[in-house]
């Protein structure tokens, strides 16, 4: 037996055409088809709803009555259906996107500027946060992370970039409390740690020639979860720190810091753009991770 929906549209289509035929063909489909899938509402309406003859099909009182009380609703419906295969194609509505702090300030200003150039009728709605936010749970369409192997299961993610990081301290700190050799050296050291890293206060450090790993735990004098006010806190003296590159180009190259232990490198970490489990990525979503990555290049930010 047809659903409630495909006998209320046979009914609609029959009581247009005024004929079981053409509703078929307008249907597409068989004429007794048509019929069964009619006969089948009136019986559970219990109420003839149309009078057949060998000259043309008409409608009840009944018939009328139903007719008018259900086009709004099947009209609703086929809007509401438009609207959605719209959403997955238009490059139009409202996209929410998290994006972490420092990242946003830093490197987000120029693909922004693409991205509004490229499609006027989104409005574009960026949550600049470090915490890391449940897409499933929060009033969001995206969000882009930096971190390590996303675990997350329950979302879909595409890598955008690489994103080096380097341990850095001032130069007065380290003629102060000197320079490690070693990652055991740090043990003496003060750490400025960032609040979100996925092992906590131990830094794995890998050689970049042997690949022989190390962790250590550096006594934690600051913890914070903004990158900017922890290298501050590394120009200012205040101890060594473990932040991306992107953040630290501009002091280092002008000396306020100093790269620690070069030979050594922490675990990869990426950003990364996460979605909701969708089948195929929406127009709008598409459009705006692939703004990100060209404006990245997959180059280390």
């Amino acid at each position: 037996m047809a659903g409630h929906l495909e006998q209320i549209t046979a009914f609609l289509a029959v009581a247009d055409a005024e004929s079981f035929t053409r509703a078929a063909t307008t249907l597409g489909t068989a004429p007794s088809s048509v019929t069964r899938t009619v006969s089948d509402l009136e019986a559970r309406l219990g109420v003839q709803l149309l009078v057949r003859t060998t000259r043309r099909v008409s409608l009840t009182q009944a018939g009328k009555a139903f007719r008018t009380q259900v086009m709004p609703l099947v009209n609703g419906l086929s809007r509401a259906q438009d609207d959605v295969k719209a959403f997955q194609t238009s490059l139009k509505g409202t996209l929410r996107v998290s994006v972490p702090l420092s990242f946003g300030l830093h490197c987000l200003a120029a693909p922004l500027v693409q991205f509004r150039n490229d499609t006027p009728e989104i409005d574009l709605q960026i949550s600049l946060t470090d915490r890391f936010v449940d897409i499933l749970t929060a009033d969001l369409d995206m969000a882009l992370r930096i971190s390590g192997v996303p675990s997350d299961r329950s979302t879909i993610w595409r890598k955008i970039a690489p994103v080096p990081r380097s341990l850095v301290a001032a130069p007065d700190y380290l003629t102060r409390y000197g320079l490690p050799q070693t990652p055991a050296n740090l043990v003496n050291h003060m750490a400025l740690s960032y609040a979100h890293l996925a092992d906590g206060d131990i830094w794995q450090l890998t050689h970049v020639d042997t690949g022989l790993t190390e962790p250590v735990r550096v006594p934690t004098t600051f913890t914070c979860d903004n990158g900017d006010l922890l290298a501050q806190l590394a120009i200012a003296s205040q101890g060594i720190a473990l932040l991306p590159d992107f953040l630290l180009r501009d002091a280092i190259a002008d000396g306020r810091l100093t790269r620690v232990l070069p030979g050594w490198a922490p675990p990869d970490i990426w950003l990364t753009a996460y979605f909701p489990p969708y089948q195929r990525l929406p127009a709008a979503l598409d459009r705006f991770t692939t703004c990100i990555e060209s404006a990245m290049g997959n180059q280390p930010l």
